[in-house]
């Protein structure tokens, strides 16, 4: 079967100093990654961020070899300064779950979380 998206919401965060935004869209899929499991991507400035099982073993692994149960995804956020940023991160809790924050230069911090398939 083919891989089945359905966005579970789309939002966006307005920038007043340059009239701009960053949008985000995140969608849910019926296979992501090698196992071909459900899992859930982000799409935003052009780059997707994947939460499939097995990617998220590894950084849950990682989250317990830290002690902490939000794991900042580093590698995968942007910054472009402290005031203009989109941060990942995987929440260990049960139920699993992403979590994203977004700010502008305008804005206060957005933070959504979303409760992961598997």
């Amino acid at each position: 079967m083919a891989n089945q998206k359905t966005v579970i919401d789309q939002w966006s965060v307005k920038d007043l100093e340059d009239n701009t935004a960053i949008n985000v869209t995140v969608e849910h899929n019926t296979e992501l990654g090698n196992a071909g499991l459900p899992g859930i991507q982000f799409l935003s400035m052009g780059q997707f961020v994947t939460f499939e099982p097995n990617i998220v073993e590894q950084w849950a692994y990682q989250a317990g070899k830290l002690g902490t149960e939000a794991y900042y995804l580093e590698d995968k956020s942007w910054a472009r300064s402290e005031e203009e940023y989109i941060k990942y991160y995987l929440l260990t809790g049960s139920p699993l779950k992403a979590r994203i924050t977004v700010k502008t230069r305008s804005s206060k911090p957005v933070t959504k979380e979303y409760e992961l398939p598997f």
